[in-house]
């Protein structure tokens, strides 16, 4: 059964984001917190970074391997950069996790993921953050590439987390949540999407062609809208970077998870009227704030 919602502009404009008055500061607008990145990797995370700002965040703080730290420190100077001790493979080592959880208690969202690739040190850095931000209140978490690998080891602190959790799988990373073949998350999208959201009590952002978007207790939402250029290197990256800069402001975590989704798509669309192929993931950056402009009109 598919009873999902689809993803309009008039349902985002029946769900408007919430807005800073006038005089508020950047303190105001949220500030975020973006962990990942990697020697072989370091660019997802600022694409990440950056998409939060463009998203509506006001502060901007990313963590990474202290080898690459002040090289992003100088690409992203609207940011903060905290450099982390690192593995031999060039992750971030998760003995980190206490100062990790000391910056992310602070901030209204906290994004793990983008740009890691040392798997076992990400699943245990991945596990002891859940754990370090248990509980219903602190930041929303927004949970991406690599680090999913790290959910079942913390599926009781994510339970207990309240869903403001979201995850931002493909069909190849649900199927390893879900124990089951790409084929057979391939064949029911929502039906996958709905069992991870239960089990771990989170909102799943299962993105593909059609991109489903299902929370604990089974609403559901669809969007596809977007075009197959959007099928990039980093355009993962920039997704969630819009997802945690939205829940950063203010958003709820469905609320995030469904503006940025279409705000996601739109911009790809935008890019793609110069053609359908060929636009960076990069390029998606800047057509974020006009897009959020022309929806609050």
């Amino acid at each position: 059964m598919n009873d999902s919602i689809p993803v309009t502009r008039d349902l985002l404009r029946s769900m408007p984001l919430p807005h800073p008055g006038d005089g508020a500061d950047k303190d105001g607008r949220g500030r975020v917190l973006v962990i990942g990145g990697s020697v072989e990797v370091p660019g997802a995370l600022l694409l990440a970074g950056t998409a939060a700002l463009r998203a509506g965040a006001g502060k901007l703080q990313m963590a990474t391997c202290r080898s690459v730290a002040p090289h992003l420190g100088l690409a992203v100077p609207e940011a903060l950069v905290l450099g982390l001790r690192e593995t031999a493979e060039g992750g971030i080592v998760p003995d980190c996790v206490d100062t990790l959880c000391e910056r992310a208690a602070r901030c209204t969202a906290v994004l793990i993921g983008p740009g890691m690739m040392d798997k076992r040190a990400v699943a245990d850095l991945t596990g002891a953050l859940i754990a370090g931000l248990d509980g219903e209140g602190g930041p929303v978490l927004v949970i991406d590439a690599e680090a999913l690998m790290g959910l079942d080891n913390a599926n009781a602190a994510l339970c207990r987390r309240g869903g403001r959790t979201i995850i931002t799988p493909h069909a190849g990373e649900m199927a390893g949540l879900s124990g089951v073949s790409r084929e057979e998350v391939e064949a029911d999208p929502p039906a996958a999407a709905r069992r991870v959201a239960d089990r771990h009590k989170v909102i799943v952002v299962l993105k593909g062609a059609c991109t489903h978007i299902a929370t604990p207790g089974g609403r559901m939402w669809s969007y596809d809208g977007g075009n197959v250029g959007l099928a990039t290197s980093g355009s993962g990256d920039t997704l969630a970077g819009v997802i945690a800069g939205l829940a950063a402001r203010g958003a709820d975590p469905a609320q995030a998870a469904i503006w940025g989704v279409h705000l996601h798509g739109e911009a790809g669309n935008r890019l793609a009227r110069r053609g359908p192929l060929g636009f960076l993931a990069r390029e998606l950056l800047a057509q974020v704030p006009e897009i959020m402009a022309e929806l609050a009109a």
